[in-house]
């Protein structure tokens, strides 16, 4: 039979850059939309600038996050399965609208539902890659080549602004989504609780192996 008892679900390091990443990828939104003329907050030269600098903000923080990750075994968070997927799938779309039981069961071996997983596989693996990489890209189109100052041509330029783009429109829309998901805990504070905190008050089966646990420190 298992047994609530409250957990450190989130290390310290995890909390740090889940804030941090949060921070700068909204930052980064607010300063890149304002680059394509969508409003003026910060005036064009200053905002390409502090586009720029959260930019390696972001990627010395996505270095030391996959450090963390492999060190501690917290990767294993992400592999994605099929179990239950269609039933959490009708839990957000319908179930949770007639308080239906949740589906999946969170423990400290298994952070993330199965949508969960597969969505924040898709991001570490796919939409922030590809945001890092069309960013540099977009950042150094004019490189040294032969003592001369070479140009990326500027149609290839184009695909990789527009490619950037719709990754920074896939970050909004995810970020947007994560904040009503945030509301669908044992509370509607519960989650942000924990984030916060990094304690949660989990069901747990006493008969657990830990010795394969990912680390959480």
């Amino acid at each position: 039979m298992s047994k609530s008892k409250e957990v450190l679900v989130y290390a310290g390091f995890e909390r740090f850059w889940h804030w941090t990443q949060s921070f700068l990828i909204i930052f980064l939104a607010i300063t890149g939309f304002e680059i394509h003329s969508s409003y003026t907050l910060f005036g064009f030269e200053t905002a390409v600038d502090l586009h720029n600098k959260s930019a390696w903000a972001l990627i010395v923080l996505v270095i030391f996050a996959i450090f963390w990750h492999i060190t501690t075994g917290q990767w294993k968070q992400y592999l994605p399965t099929t179990k239950n997927l269609k039933d959490q799938i009708e839990f957000y779309i319908t179930g949770i609208f007639r308080n239906a039981p949740h589906p999946t069961q969170k423990t400290l071996i298994s952070k993330l539902n199965p949508l969960q997983r597969l969505v924040y596989l898709g991001l570490k693996i796919l939409v922030i890659p590809v945001m890092v990489t069309t960013g540099l890209a977009y950042m150094f189109y004019r490189y040294p080549q032969a003592g001369t100052i070479q140009s990326a041509d500027m149609q290839d330029l184009e695909i990789i602004a527009l490619v950037h783009t719709l990754g920074a429109f896939l970050l909004v829309s995810f970020i947007i989504v994560h904040l009503y998901l945030i509301t669908t805990g044992h509370t509607i504070t519960s989650n942000l609780k924990a984030m916060i905190t990094g304690w949660e008050e989990l069901d747990e089966e006493p008969e657990q192996d830990t010795d394969n646990q990912p680390k959480t420190e």
